[in-house]
């Protein structure tokens, strides 16, 4: 008996070295995939191929990592929302062109696209704490541009763009006026036990039941379950129901979260959308979704209530 009870320790040890050891030593893999399989890290087109108007914007993120972005807007003189897009953790913005090309028609908005550290042209390495910075660059950009209504600034995160965008959206909630999430997890901690199912006994976010004795090694936890529920903006939450990669339930509980603080939230799902294509299933219904909302909580300013400050400061000179 003592030999089994022996064995059996031996073999939980076991479980939790080799654990730790995958996290340790691959965790960046899983979590940031700059370059997909067969691919080289830099961009296989530009907006210019898609005939799409757009400026190359280089910035410094507040330690001085060195970042690309693309700015692009449907009309050189487009007035419209400004979507702050951020991506998938694998591949690079060039991947995302075709379904912001769509975005610019259907929503007639402007997109700034944002290269993470590590990703397209942006120099650096990705990490949690390091990508946050870049979040907040690229707003502190936007937020200081003169051709644009920094009233109308939406952030969009799919899967850890999601994270990233509620991080973000938490921290600034005078220039983010809204925030959309769609098909992302509720933490590492939780993807964890998805992608290598073994370790969901030891490692897991704030509704895990395990021990979670793992928790210290993840380096980038990304618990936006924490966060979500802490933003004050509108939110609106699209969830893919075929997802293959972060299984429904934590846009689920995403949502669950957040309403309970938050009365402006509004979860749709998608029966056919997986996780990279909910935008290309969702067909009319996607993109109706996403305009509804923004005609709701980011409506174009009418030109009499633009100009009436200024209209009685000319009355007042009278």
């Amino acid at each position: 008996m003592v030999s089994y009870v022996n064995a059996l320790l031996y073999g939980v040890g076991g479980i939790v070295v080799a654990g730790m050891a995958l996290l340790v030593a691959f965790q960046e893999k899983l979590v940031y995939v700059p370059v997909l399989p067969g691919l080289t890290k830099s961009y296989p087109i530009t907006p210019a191929r898609l005939r799409l108007v757009y400026e190359d914007v280089w910035l410094l993120s507040s330690d001085g990592v060195r970042l690309h972005a693309w700015f692009i807007k449907l009309l050189p003189d487009c007035r419209g929302p400004t979507i702050l897009f951020f991506q998938e953790n694998a591949g690079n913005i060039a991947h995302r062109l075709e379904m912001v090309r769509i975005m610019l028609q259907r929503l007639h908005c402007n997109v700034f696209m944002l290269s993470y550290r590590g990703y397209g042209a942006s120099d650096g390495y990705p990490s949690q704490h390091g990508i946050i910075r870049d979040a907040q660059a690229a707003l502190d950009h936007l937020s200081q541009r003169t051709d644009i209504d920094t009233s109308r600034i939406i952030v969009f995160g799919r899967s850890l763009g999601g994270a990233v965008g509620s991080v973000l959206t938490k921290n600034n909630p005078d220039k983010v006026a809204a925030l959309i999430l769609e098909n992302t997890f509720t933490s590492i901690l939780d993807m964890a036990g998805v992608l290598l199912p073994f370790l969901k006994w030891f490692i897991g976010g704030s509704s895990s039941k395990g021990p979670k004795i793992l928790n210290f090694v993840v380096r980038s936890p990304w618990s936006t379950i924490d966060v979500v529920g802490e933003i004050k903006q509108p939110i609106l939450f699209l969830s893919g129901l075929q997802d293959e990669m972060v299984p429904p339930s934590h846009m689920q509980l995403l949502y669950a979260k957040a309403a309970t603080r938050n009365n402006e939230c509004k979860f749709v799902d998608f029966p056919n959308g997986m996780h990279m294509d909910t935008w290309l299933t969702g067909g009319d219904q996607y993109w109706r979704t996403i305009q509804q909302f923004l005609e709701q909580h980011v409506p174009e300013k009418r030109e009499n209530e633009s100009s009436s400050i200024g209209n009685g400061n000319d009355l007042k000179g009278r």
